[in-house]
């Protein structure tokens, strides 16, 4: 019997294909993702009884209108990690009233290789009671713990875990920060940057790779390239990527503070940015011939897509399929796609992550 899991992936490869049929792509090439225990992230709301309170989330009811809180002592979603720690940290804290009056929310961050971030949430100031006895808790279950409430963030140790990823038999390290943007889904994200280095083998010149964030996918496409030029907006992944690629002794990627449109205006000159001479960075040393893009759900701009016309190859990792069929309109005057790709990233919802490679005409 087709397990429920099968089914919704036989779906997703339905209207995919057929949502991409104008475009003549080839063979679909389709990446599942474990059945259960796949999420290395959790949020959950704390619910209080008189006597009592468990982890809950809500759910909405058939209007769609209205939500409910629904209990859950287990989420077979997310990692077995996860799982196992959810009963005895909840016990734990229910020993100790300064850790859990008024908590309002607990977020989990895992790692494949083993790290936990707890992230427990308040309605009250946390003063030095409540962080000694989260000390304890910390040292006791082996986890890293922080605190918030509003206006404070409490952090006991880190505020990141480092997440290991094998590509090409070669190990890579990730510090990956509370509150950042991760890959939720680590086998399949590990799955992404399997095929991204793959496909990269048919590229050639140097890389320019359009919102890199914490420089997921930079890391092991850098073996693949003379050099790469990566850029990022937000100052907590630019940070984070830094971080990456001095760990992983990475010697040649430069970061650029600059939003993919602001790169657009520097590399056509209608714009100098004092970003890129800081950070001793001339565009003219580069011969680029592949750019990499892993574009928010709202795609790419115009401007943007009319320079990545100018690239020999485009690799297009896209968390929107509506987005990427738009911006295919225009990519694929210039471009034909030789490889096409669907990763499961969020099984059981309609969310579809897309890997494209486009080669010029």
């Amino acid at each position: 019997m087709t397990s429920a899991y099968q089914q919704q992936l036989q779906a997703k490869v339905e209207r995919i294909s057929a949502q991409f049929q104008t475009f003549q792509p080839p063979h679909l090439e389709v990446f599942e993702s474990p059945e259960t225990n796949f999420r290395m992230r959790a949020e959950f709301r704390i619910w209080h009884t008189e006597n009592d309170f468990f982890y809950a989330m809500f759910e909405r009811d058939d209007t769609g209108k209205n939500k409910k809180a629904v209990r859950v002592d287990q989420l077979p979603i997310a990692s077995t990690d996860i799982n196992i720690l959810m009963p005895i940290l909840l016990q734990e804290l229910k020993q100790e009233k300064a850790l859990h009056h008024r908590l309002f929310e607990i977020d989990f961050l895992g790692s494949l290789s083993g790290e936990m971030l707890v992230t427990l949430i308040y309605h009250h100031k946390l003063d030095e009671q409540w962080q000694q006895l989260a000390h304890t808790l910390a040292k006791k279950l082996n986890i890293k713990i922080i605190g918030r409430s509003r206006g404070q963030k409490l952090i006991l140790s880190d505020d990141f875990v480092v997440e290991k990823i094998e590509v090409d038999q070669k190990i890579f390290q990730y510090k990956q920060i509370e509150n950042g943007f991760t890959q939720p889904n680590a086998i399949i994200c590990q799955k992404m940057l399997q095929w991204a280095s793959d496909v990269a083998n048919t590229c050639s010149g140097d890389l320019l790779e359009l919102y890199c964030g914490n420089g997921n996918f930079t890391l092991p496409l850098a073996q693949k390239f003379p050099k790469v030029l990566a850029t990022e907006l937000a100052k907590s992944s630019v940070y984070a990527a830094e971080w990456n690629i001095q760990t992983n002794r990475i010697n040649n990627i430069a970061i650029a503070r600059l939003a993919a449109e602001e790169f657009t205006q520097a590399y056509t000159g209608e714009r100098t940015f004092r970003r890129l001479q800081e950070a001793n960075i001339e565009l003219s040393d580069y011969d680029f011939g592949t750019i990499f893009v892993d574009p928010p759900r709202a795609g790419i701009d115009t401007k943007t897509l009319q320079l990545m016309q100018n690239f020999h190859h485009i690799i297009y990792i896209s968390c929107n399929p509506d987005t990427l069929a738009e911006n295919l309109q225009t990519l694929c005057q210039t471009h034909r796609i030789v490889r096409f790709a669907l990763f499961d990233q969020f099984p059981y919802t309609h969310h579809v992550e897309s890997g494209i490679l486009l080669e010029k005409r």
